[in-house]
């Protein structure tokens, strides 16, 4: 039986590079933000590569989580795959996105400093607001599957996974019963075909890396004051995650 992994993230946590370690396992599978197309159909909301988005993918949630609760890919020798990561953003579930498909999935959650995550984001689309990063929602996600499973997801600082890539990422597998895999640690250059139709417009530094890129630096970066009242909004909800982060 295949073990669907969906993986909670707001935009510019590291997301992508998470993704091509877990899709650098042999076992596993990888599907690329599957509510984004659903998302931007609901809100009309201009992102970059919008037509295309809403092109490549399902425009209806019910549609997308009849996929992912449905058959898993196939993954080597042509059998189910017996991991498949999910990497979801958090802003993507509206309220009026239901989640009973998530029944079954192991659950966990990817977090990084609101002020890295503001300065990452602008670089990308200028305008920009509390919800877009996603750490609000990820709070209620978080809060739903622990009082469902009885206890806390997983969570990763992505600042710890920088420093430690080796360390955390056994210490997730770990939590997610899963067997830790090297070949996570390191991944071949270039874009993938699960990227999704947006990656030109987002993936430009995850497609030239080969792995994570270790880090012992800790200042954060220093914001024009209109972002740092959105980071000085957030930083509660992101302590609030970290307090559940994985041992270090």
């Amino acid at each position: 039986m295949t073990i669907r992994i969906a993986m909670w993230s707001g935009p510019r946590n590291l997301s992508t590079a998470m993704m091509r370690a877990f899709e650098n396992r042999a076992d596993c599978v990888v599907s690329d933000e599957p509510f984004y197309a659903a998302y931007l159909a609901a809100t009309g909301l201009d992102h970059p590569m919008r037509d295309e988005v809403l092109r490549s993918q399902p425009n209806d949630w019910q549609d997308v989580a009849a996929q992912l609760a449905g058959p898993a890919p196939q993954g080597a020798g042509n059998s189910d795959a017996a991991v498949w990561y999910q990497k979801h953003m958090t802003h993507h579930m509206l309220p009026e996105f239901g989640l009973d498909w998530t029944g079954g999935f192991r659950h966990a959650f990817l977090i990084r400093a609101p002020a890295r995550v503001l300065n990452s984001y602008v670089a990308k689309r200028e305008e920009v607001a509390l919800a877009d990063i996603g750490l609000m929602r990820q709070v209620e996600l978080f809060d739903r599957f622990a009082e469902e499973t009885g206890a806390a997801p997983p969570v990763v600082d992505s600042d710890e996974l920088l420093r430690d890539p080796e360390g955390v990422l056994r210490r997730l597998c770990t939590a997610l019963a899963i067997p830790f895999d090297p070949d996570m640690l390191h991944w071949p250059k270039g874009r993938r075909a699960s990227d999704g139709v947006w990656a030109p417009a987002w993936y430009a530094s995850v497609e030239q890396s080969t792995g994570f890129a270790v880090q012992s630096g800790s200042d954060l970066p220093s914001l024009p004051e209109h972002l740092q009242r959105i980071a000085d909004a957030a930083l509660p909800y992101y302590e609030r995650l970290a307090a559940y982060r994985i041992p270090v």
